[in-house]
């Protein structure tokens, strides 16, 4: 029997996580397209930010900025302009620095590899919230899923549309982040194996092998993907994919020392 990596066990850690020393960090969940929703929580997080003991602010986003709500191509104008001003423009400015991480989510995947011209995975993706991604870069979503030359078509006009700045945003996306006792992503983990080692598609698609799983991963892991109710808490992982593009709230986890708290934006 091959021996288990000896920082992993079967049952989930007993002792809290911490943030890294210093670090006020925010994990935001999944966008899709709602830029309304992320313009509010920015402005949440500014407001939790303001007078914290803190000297540094790190915002990780969990990934799936894109597809399914009406505005992807604002939602990336929008990180951006986080990434270059910071807090300011949300009512924090107080010369403490913003660091910006941005993850890769299974929507992301579809999203580049249309624009590269990889039909493939068109007709999922348009069911999945392609179409209203085309739409928020002013291309005119094919009429039909099976057409290869109206797919083609719109992944043309799609290559001409996207601003060079968002090209290399997509470009740039991390598919994991560690931050102290935090293990961030955006699907999860195949447990049992090291995080170091971890396939980065099952980091972007992994589901019921990892939410299913008791086992310590050797962080805690904090992810979304999976849309719930409401934020779920379990003792090795936290969703915080609440479903803004379906009606519910768009989340963020800020966490401190051993200490945690959730900021929400929804209508």
């Amino acid at each position: 029997m091959m021996d288990r990596p000896a920082h992993l066990s079967d049952t989930a850690p007993a002792a809290p996580p911490a943030a890294p020393d210093g670090v006020r960090l925010y994990a935001v969940g999944d966008v899709h397209g709602c830029r309304a929703h992320l313009r509010i929580l920015l402005g949440r997080i500014a407001a939790d930010a303001a007078g914290t003991a803190q000297t540094a602010i790190r915002i990780v986003f969990l990934g799936d900025y894109v597809d399914r709500g009406p505005d992807s191509a604002g939602v990336i104008d929008d990180i951006l302009m986080l990434d270059r001003e910071g807090l300011a423009p949300h009512g924090l400015d107080d010369g403490r620095p913003v660091t910006v991480v941005t993850l890769k989510g299974n929507h992301e995947d579809y999203f580049t590899r249309f624009l590269i011209g990889d039909l493939t995975i068109a007709p999922s993706w348009m069911i999945n919230g392609g179409a209203e991604t085309l739409e928020s870069y002013d291309v005119e979503p094919p009429a039909r899923h099976d057409d290869p030359d109206d797919l083609l078509r719109a992944s043309h006009d799609l290559a001409h549309a996207v601003p060079a700045a968002h090209r290399r945003f997509l470009d740039a996306l991390a598919y994991s982040h560690r931050a102290g006792g935090y293990f961030l992503v955006h699907a999860g983990v195949r447990p049992g194996v090291p995080l170091d080692a971890q396939d980065p598609a099952e980091l972007i698609w992994i589901r019921k092998p990892f939410l299913e799983s008791t086992a310590d991963f050797g962080a805690f892991v904090v992810h979304g993907h999976t849309p719930v109710p409401t934020v779920e808490e379990r003792p090795n992982r936290l969703d915080i994919d609440t479903g803004a593009c379906y009606g519910g709230e768009l989340t963020a986890a800020c966490f401190w020392g051993t200490e945690r708290r959730f900021l929400r934006a929804g209508f």
